[in-house]
Protein backbone atom coordinates (compact mmCIF):
# COMPACT_ATOMS: atom_id res chain seq x y z
CA UNK A 1 0.00 0.00 0.00
CA UNK A 2 0.95 3.59 -0.63
CA UNK A 3 -0.70 6.51 1.19
CA UNK A 4 -0.92 9.85 -0.62
CA UNK A 5 -0.95 12.81 1.75
CA UNK A 6 -1.42 16.52 1.07
CA UNK A 7 1.29 18.98 2.12
CA UNK A 8 0.70 21.89 4.47
CA UNK A 9 1.18 25.60 3.94
CA UNK A 10 2.76 25.85 7.39
CA UNK A 11 6.20 24.35 7.92
CA UNK A 12 8.67 23.82 10.72
CA UNK A 13 11.75 26.04 10.26
CA UNK A 14 15.37 24.98 10.25
CA UNK A 15 16.70 21.47 9.87
CA UNK A 16 20.03 19.72 10.19
CA UNK A 17 19.98 17.59 7.06
CA UNK A 18 22.22 18.02 4.03
CA UNK A 19 20.93 20.31 1.25
CA UNK A 20 18.24 19.03 -1.09
CA UNK A 21 19.29 16.03 -3.16
CA UNK A 22 16.73 15.85 -5.95
CA UNK A 23 18.14 12.53 -7.13
CA UNK A 24 17.38 10.95 -3.73
CA UNK A 25 13.66 11.77 -3.70
CA UNK A 26 11.03 9.07 -4.16
CA UNK A 27 9.53 8.59 -7.63
CA UNK A 28 12.76 9.34 -9.54
CA UNK A 29 10.83 9.54 -12.82
CA UNK A 30 9.79 13.03 -11.73
CA UNK A 31 13.38 14.31 -11.68
CA UNK A 32 13.18 16.61 -14.71
CA UNK A 33 9.77 17.99 -13.68
CA UNK A 34 11.18 18.75 -10.22
CA UNK A 35 14.25 20.49 -11.60
CA UNK A 36 12.07 22.75 -13.76
CA UNK A 37 9.92 23.93 -10.84
CA UNK A 38 12.90 24.36 -8.51
CA UNK A 39 14.73 26.42 -11.13
CA UNK A 40 11.63 28.58 -11.67
CA UNK A 41 11.17 29.17 -7.93
CA UNK A 42 14.81 30.06 -7.36
CA UNK A 43 14.87 32.40 -10.36
CA UNK A 44 11.65 34.10 -9.25
CA UNK A 45 12.99 34.60 -5.73
CA UNK A 46 15.84 36.73 -7.11
CA UNK A 47 13.26 39.54 -7.49
CA UNK A 48 11.56 39.84 -4.11
CA UNK A 49 8.77 42.14 -5.27
CA UNK A 50 7.91 39.92 -8.23
CA UNK A 51 8.04 36.82 -6.04
CA UNK A 52 5.69 38.29 -3.45
CA UNK A 53 3.25 39.23 -6.21
CA UNK A 54 3.27 35.78 -7.84
CA UNK A 55 3.10 33.93 -4.52
CA UNK A 56 0.52 36.38 -3.11
CA UNK A 57 2.61 37.23 -0.05
CA UNK A 58 2.56 40.30 2.17
CA UNK A 59 5.75 42.26 2.95
CA UNK A 60 5.79 40.50 6.34
CA UNK A 61 6.11 37.16 4.51
CA UNK A 62 9.33 38.04 2.72
CA UNK A 63 11.04 35.27 4.63
CA UNK A 64 9.21 32.78 2.43
CA UNK A 65 10.83 34.35 -0.62
CA UNK A 66 14.22 33.88 1.04
CA UNK A 67 13.40 30.21 1.63
CA UNK A 68 12.69 29.76 -2.08
CA UNK A 69 15.92 31.56 -2.97
CA UNK A 70 17.83 29.02 -0.88
CA UNK A 71 16.01 25.86 -2.04
CA UNK A 72 19.19 24.21 -3.26
CA UNK A 73 21.44 25.18 -0.33
CA UNK A 74 19.26 25.28 2.80
CA UNK A 75 19.27 22.57 5.45
CA UNK A 76 16.62 19.87 5.14
CA UNK A 77 14.53 17.70 7.43
CA UNK A 78 12.22 14.74 6.72
CA UNK A 79 9.13 15.93 4.90
CA UNK A 80 6.76 14.46 7.48
CA UNK A 81 8.53 16.54 10.15
CA UNK A 82 8.79 19.66 8.00
CA UNK A 83 5.05 20.05 7.54
CA UNK A 84 2.93 21.30 10.44
CA UNK A 85 -0.77 22.14 10.76
CA UNK A 86 -3.82 20.13 11.76
CA UNK A 87 -3.14 16.90 9.84
CA UNK A 88 0.54 16.71 10.75
CA UNK A 89 -0.07 17.69 14.37
CA UNK A 90 -2.52 14.76 14.62
CA UNK A 91 -0.09 12.40 12.91
CA UNK A 92 2.69 13.62 15.26
CA UNK A 93 5.31 11.63 13.39
CA UNK A 94 8.16 12.72 15.64
CA UNK A 95 6.70 10.65 18.51
CA UNK A 96 6.27 7.46 16.47
CA UNK A 97 8.56 4.53 17.18
CA UNK A 98 11.53 3.98 14.89
CA UNK A 99 9.76 1.01 13.29
CA UNK A 100 6.62 3.06 12.66
CA UNK A 101 8.65 5.88 11.12
CA UNK A 102 10.38 3.40 8.82
CA UNK A 103 7.00 2.01 7.80
CA UNK A 104 5.74 5.53 7.13
CA UNK A 105 8.81 6.26 5.04
CA UNK A 106 8.17 3.17 2.93
CA UNK A 107 4.41 3.56 2.59
CA UNK A 108 3.58 7.29 2.47
CA UNK A 109 4.08 9.93 -0.20
CA UNK A 110 3.47 13.60 0.54
CA UNK A 111 2.38 15.50 -2.55
CA UNK A 112 4.22 18.83 -2.64
CA UNK A 113 3.83 21.54 -5.25
CA UNK A 114 7.55 22.03 -6.05
CA UNK A 115 8.71 18.41 -5.81
CA UNK A 116 5.61 16.36 -6.64
CA UNK A 117 4.98 13.33 -4.40
CA UNK A 118 7.96 12.64 -2.13
CA UNK A 119 8.65 9.99 0.49
CA UNK A 120 7.57 10.87 4.02
CA UNK A 121 11.19 10.68 5.19
CA UNK A 122 12.72 12.41 2.15
CA UNK A 123 14.70 15.46 3.24
CA UNK A 124 13.31 18.79 2.00
CA UNK A 125 13.99 22.45 2.77
CA UNK A 126 11.35 24.97 3.74
CA UNK A 127 9.62 26.59 0.76
CA UNK A 128 6.52 28.50 -0.30
CA UNK A 129 4.45 27.32 -3.27
CA UNK A 130 0.76 26.46 -3.48
CA UNK A 131 -0.92 24.10 -5.93
CA UNK A 132 -2.74 26.93 -7.71
CA UNK A 133 0.27 29.20 -8.27
CA UNK A 134 1.36 30.00 -11.83
CA UNK A 135 5.14 30.24 -12.00
CA UNK A 136 6.94 32.17 -14.74
CA UNK A 137 8.77 29.85 -17.10
CA UNK A 138 6.77 26.67 -16.51
CA UNK A 139 3.24 25.62 -17.51
CA UNK A 140 0.44 25.87 -14.96
CA UNK A 141 1.30 23.39 -12.22
CA UNK A 142 -1.69 21.20 -13.05
CA UNK A 143 -0.45 20.75 -16.62
CA UNK A 144 3.17 20.50 -15.52
CA UNK A 145 2.61 17.76 -12.96
CA UNK A 146 -0.55 15.78 -13.76
CA UNK A 147 0.55 13.38 -16.50
CA UNK A 148 4.11 13.02 -15.21
CA UNK A 149 2.91 12.22 -11.70
CA UNK A 150 0.29 9.71 -12.85
CA UNK A 151 2.91 7.96 -14.96
CA UNK A 152 5.38 7.91 -12.07
CA UNK A 153 2.78 6.36 -9.75
CA UNK A 154 1.93 3.75 -12.40
CA UNK A 155 5.64 2.98 -12.74
CA UNK A 156 5.86 2.17 -9.02
CA UNK A 157 3.04 -0.37 -9.51
CA UNK A 158 1.64 -0.18 -5.96
CA UNK A 159 -0.89 -2.85 -5.06
CA UNK A 160 -3.20 -0.24 -3.54
CA UNK A 161 -3.19 3.55 -3.03
CA UNK A 162 -5.06 5.26 -0.21
CA UNK A 163 -5.59 8.85 -1.37
CA UNK A 164 -5.94 11.38 1.45
CA UNK A 165 -5.12 14.47 -0.61
CA UNK A 166 -7.22 17.57 -1.14
CA UNK A 167 -8.83 17.96 -4.55
CA UNK A 168 -6.27 20.62 -5.52
CA UNK A 169 -3.45 18.10 -5.15
CA UNK A 170 -5.37 15.26 -6.76
CA UNK A 171 -5.50 17.51 -9.83
CA UNK A 172 -1.67 17.70 -9.78
CA UNK A 173 -1.43 13.93 -10.21
CA UNK A 174 -4.48 11.67 -10.35
CA UNK A 175 -3.91 8.06 -9.37
CA UNK A 176 -3.97 6.24 -12.74
CA UNK A 177 -6.85 3.92 -13.53
CA UNK A 178 -4.41 1.01 -13.77
CA UNK A 179 -3.76 1.26 -9.99
CA UNK A 180 -6.33 0.14 -7.45
CA UNK A 181 -7.07 3.09 -5.19
CA UNK A 182 -9.60 4.69 -2.85
CA UNK A 183 -10.14 8.37 -2.13
CA UNK A 184 -11.07 9.11 1.49
CA UNK A 185 -13.84 11.49 2.48
CA UNK A 186 -14.42 12.29 6.19
CA UNK A 187 -18.12 12.25 7.07
CA UNK A 188 -20.59 11.91 9.96
CA UNK A 189 -22.60 8.75 10.44
CA UNK A 190 -25.35 10.36 8.34
CA UNK A 191 -22.97 11.15 5.49
CA UNK A 192 -22.43 14.87 6.05
CA UNK A 193 -18.93 15.99 5.06
CA UNK A 194 -16.87 17.33 7.96
CA UNK A 195 -14.49 20.08 6.92
CA UNK A 196 -13.46 20.93 10.48
CA UNK A 197 -12.41 17.38 11.40
CA UNK A 198 -11.21 16.40 7.94
CA UNK A 199 -7.48 17.00 8.35
CA UNK A 200 -7.29 15.89 11.98
CA UNK A 201 -9.11 12.64 11.21
CA UNK A 202 -6.80 11.85 8.30
CA UNK A 203 -3.76 12.51 10.47
CA UNK A 204 -5.05 10.18 13.17
CA UNK A 205 -5.83 7.51 10.55
CA UNK A 206 -2.26 7.61 9.21
CA UNK A 207 -0.84 7.50 12.72
CA UNK A 208 -2.91 4.39 13.49
CA UNK A 209 -1.72 2.74 10.28
CA UNK A 210 1.89 3.60 11.11
CA UNK A 211 1.56 2.15 14.60
CA UNK A 212 -0.03 -1.12 13.45
CA UNK A 213 1.85 -1.45 10.14
CA UNK A 214 -0.77 -3.72 8.54
CA UNK A 215 -0.31 -5.44 5.19
CA UNK A 216 -2.94 -3.75 3.03
CA UNK A 217 -3.44 -4.65 -0.61
CA UNK A 218 -7.10 -3.77 -1.17
CA UNK A 219 -10.11 -1.92 0.20
CA UNK A 220 -11.21 -5.18 1.81
CA UNK A 221 -8.01 -5.69 3.78
CA UNK A 222 -7.93 -1.99 4.73
CA UNK A 223 -11.48 -2.21 6.09
CA UNK A 224 -10.66 -5.41 7.97
CA UNK A 225 -7.78 -3.60 9.68
CA UNK A 226 -10.00 -0.56 10.41
CA UNK A 227 -12.60 -2.81 12.04
CA UNK A 228 -9.92 -4.23 14.32
CA UNK A 229 -9.12 -0.67 15.39
CA UNK A 230 -12.74 0.33 15.92
CA UNK A 231 -12.56 2.68 12.93
CA UNK A 232 -15.37 2.94 10.40
CA UNK A 233 -14.37 2.99 6.74
CA UNK A 234 -17.39 2.39 4.53
CA UNK A 235 -17.69 2.14 0.78
CA UNK A 236 -19.52 5.15 -0.65
CA UNK A 237 -22.09 5.07 -3.43
CA UNK A 238 -19.60 6.73 -5.80
CA UNK A 239 -16.96 4.39 -7.23
CA UNK A 240 -13.53 4.66 -5.68
CA UNK A 241 -14.63 6.57 -2.57
CA UNK A 242 -14.24 5.46 1.04
CA UNK A 243 -16.05 7.32 3.79
CA UNK A 244 -14.19 7.66 7.07
CA UNK A 245 -17.02 8.01 9.59
CA UNK A 246 -16.24 10.10 12.68
CA UNK A 247 -18.28 11.71 15.43
CA UNK A 248 -18.93 15.44 15.27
Amino acid sequence: MKILLPPSETKRPGGDGAPLDVHALALPGLHSARQAVIDALVDLAADEDAARKVLKLSPKQSGDVAHNRMLRSAATMPAVDRYTGVLYDALDAQTLSAASRRWLGSHAWIHSAPFGPIGALDGIPSYRLAAGTSLPGVPALRRHWADATSEAIAGEDPAFVLDLRSEAYVALGPVPASVTSAYVRVVTEHGRALNHFNKKSKGLLVRALSEDRPRVRSVRTLRTWADSRGLVLRVAAEPGILEFVVAE
